[in-house]
């Protein structure tokens, strides 16, 4: 089963050697996870500053600066792996070290008849 991790925190919870250690952490998580054919796909990204919101409204385009939600926590990054059920993804999300002071959302992926596979890496 599929799974899509989302990781929301608060960007400024975490000082630069503690961000510095988080990725790290991360990157061998990933390469475990990736030893056992259990990462499909992770990445951190840009603050929220960098967000650009794209809506369309009555056929008009309204393009904004800024994330969709104005929240506390943003999300800041994504794991897709596939494992044997929601018990091993628990376990998995509560190893990452964003878990420590943000949140971790798992949520389940569906396959879509007719979607294009990734392209192999």
């Amino acid at each position: 089963m599929k799974y899509m991790l989302l990781i929301y925190a608060t960007e400024s919870s975490w000082s630069e050697p503690e961000r510095e250690a988080c990725m790290s952490d991360s990157l061998e998580i990933c390469k475990e996870l990736e030893s056992s054919n259990k990462l499909i796909s992770a990445s951190p990204l840009h603050s929220v500053q960098t967000a650009t919101s794209v809506r369309v409204r009555k056929g008009q385009r309204q393009v904004t600066d800024g994330p969709f939600a104005e929240t506390t926590e943003q999300l800041g990054g994504y794991y897709i792996i596939d494992v044997d059920d929601l018990d091993e993804a628990i376990e998995i999300a509560t190893r990452l070290p964003p878990a420590t002071k943000g949140t971790v959302e798992i949520r389940p992926m569906f396959p879509l008849p007719g979607l294009p596979e990734p392209a192999p890496r």
